[in-house]
């Protein structure tokens, strides 16, 4: 054997444990079935370092630090967008090679989160509410019928699936997704506890005081009779105008039913937004294609949750109160 490729890893082993050992080359080779020759080489290498192969990198690293500061400016902009930028700077490289150093400094393409957007006096509240909250239990939190209305549309968005074609197939009909300026679409009020779900209801037109007084009626009644029975409990809202509208508050005070006070703007607070999430994904594999699929599939994923999950999204509450403390009110991950 002459070339050190050619030794196996137990070989090559045995050459570093006899050189440490203080043995010479010729006791080395024999002990390790090898040439003399191959033994040099292999301690050389091992001594100087391989040399880097391949061609020469065409960016510094001033020009990668401008690169991350122009993706760390404005992270919204596409490859497109950040090369034209990035070789407006003097920069010479391809748009390939913006992609790739992209990725070597960690930044992926994601779709964003999308959070709330809340005012200096609006965090303050949430803040004081947090505040207020922070002592109560999970026996307290299961006490409260959490409620929300949630839209739900046909068509996936600029978001939606990719596909995989081949170059021409552009205008290819298989190959085209069907955009529509209104899609199709459904309002839905639902509510929860830890005990499980509540019915649903379709809204059929705008969400004003009287009607939003009608699903407290017919559904959100029945819904605490299911998840309550006999016993007490407080019901949770957000601030909507149909939901903090006068005649909305006599309704509650008529039917002695508390309600929660409830900071502006605070999805993240409200567990029934994890089941809106479920629901809707699962609706993305269903892929109903007019408004009466789209409410069968809701309905059947809804029926699918279970109390666990329920209790699980309560026990969440004291988690969601400590991170809006530790945010000073600024919106949180859930």
């Amino acid at each position: 054997m002459g070339k050190t490729s050619d030794l196996t890893a137990v070989q090559k082993t045995i050459i570093d444990t006899l050189h440490k050992e203080g043995k010479t080359q010729k006791v080395i080779a024999k002990e390790a079935g090898c040439s003399q020759s191959s033994v040099s080489k292999h301690i050389n290498r091992q001594a100087k370092g391989r040399k880097k192969c391949g061609r020469k990198k065409c960016t510094s690293s001033r020009d990668n630090r401008t690169l991350q500061r122009i993706v760390t400016t404005n992270p919204f902009k596409n490859v497109g967008e950040i090369h034209k930028e990035w070789t407006a700077a003097g920069v010479s490289a391809s748009r390939t090679t913006t992609r790739r150093l992209m990725k070597d400094m960690g930044f992926r393409c994601r779709i964003p989160c999308v959070k709330p957007l809340l005012n200096k006096k609006q965090r303050k509240k949430r803040l004081a509410w947090a505040k207020d909250k922070k002592d109560w239990t999970d026996a307290e939190w299961s006490k409260v019928m959490f409620s929300d209305e949630s839209k739900f549309c046909i068509s996936f968005g600029n978001q939606g699936p990719r596909v995989w074609r081949k170059s021409g197939e552009a205008q290819n009909p298989r190959c085209m997704r069907s955009s529509v300026k209104f899609p199709p679409s459904v309002m839905v009020w639902g509510a929860m506890s830890s005990a499980g779900v509540g019915p649903l209801c379709f809204l059929r037109s705008r969400v004003n005081a009287a009607v939003y007084q009608e699903v407290l009626e017919h559904f959100m009644l029945p819904a605490a009779d299911q998840l309550y029975g006999d016993a007490d409990f407080t019901f949770q809202q957000d601030l909507a105008p149909a939901h903090s509208a006068k005649t909305t508050s006599t309704w509650f005070k008529d039917h002695g039913i508390p309600v929660l006070d409830w900071p502006a703007n605070s999805p993240d607070l409200n567990p029934i937004e994890n089941l809106w999430g479920i629901v809707k994904r699962r609706r993305q594999y269903a892929r109903p294609n007019n408004a009466e699929e789209l409410k069968t599939t809701i309905r059947a994923t809804w029926a699918l949750i279970t109390p666990e999950q329920c209790h699980r999204l309560i026990e969440s509450m004291p988690r969601r109160i400590t991170a809006v403390i530790e945010a000073k009110g600024a919106p949180t991950k859930y």
